[in-house]
């Protein structure tokens, strides 16, 4: 699938400080504030998304527009451990603070989720 978009909420977001943050920065361009249908947990210092069918369970986040599609996907599912099947990159249904709806890429959390904390606000931030 061909995509341009991705939708961030946890360590790739801009205001947390790390490389990677830094990486996504510099090899996209900011779209904006939104949210997914989803549901966020503390994995450890870092946070996991799942899918949810429950409209009004919401993750939030930020877009962004990816340029060098191939290397920034290739260096991104490498951080979020794609292959070790720690996250899978899926498409969903981002709703832009506009009211607009964009098919972005997501990072989603590939393992159970049973023992975690879950973060109700949908928020990693806040």
């Amino acid at each position: 699938m061909k995509l341009d978009y991705l939708f961030v909420y946890g360590t790739l977001l801009s205001n947390i400080e790390n490389s990677m943050s830094r990486f996504l920065s510099a090899n996209s361009e900011y779209v904006g504030k939104a949210y997914f249908i989803g549901k966020l947990y503390n994995i450890h210092d870092y946070p996991g998304a799942i899918l949810s069918t429950n409209a009004s369970e919401r993750v939030y986040g930020s877009i962004y527009k990816i340029t060098n599609k191939a290397n920034v996907f290739k260096v991104l599912d490498r951080y979020e451990g794609v292959e070790e099947h720690l996250f899978k990159r899926v498409a969903v249904n981002a709703h832009l603070s506009s009211g607009n709806t964009l098919k972005t890429w997501v990072y989603i959390y590939n393992r159970s989720i049973a023992d975690k904390k879950r973060i109700y606000s949908g928020d990693y931030l806040n």
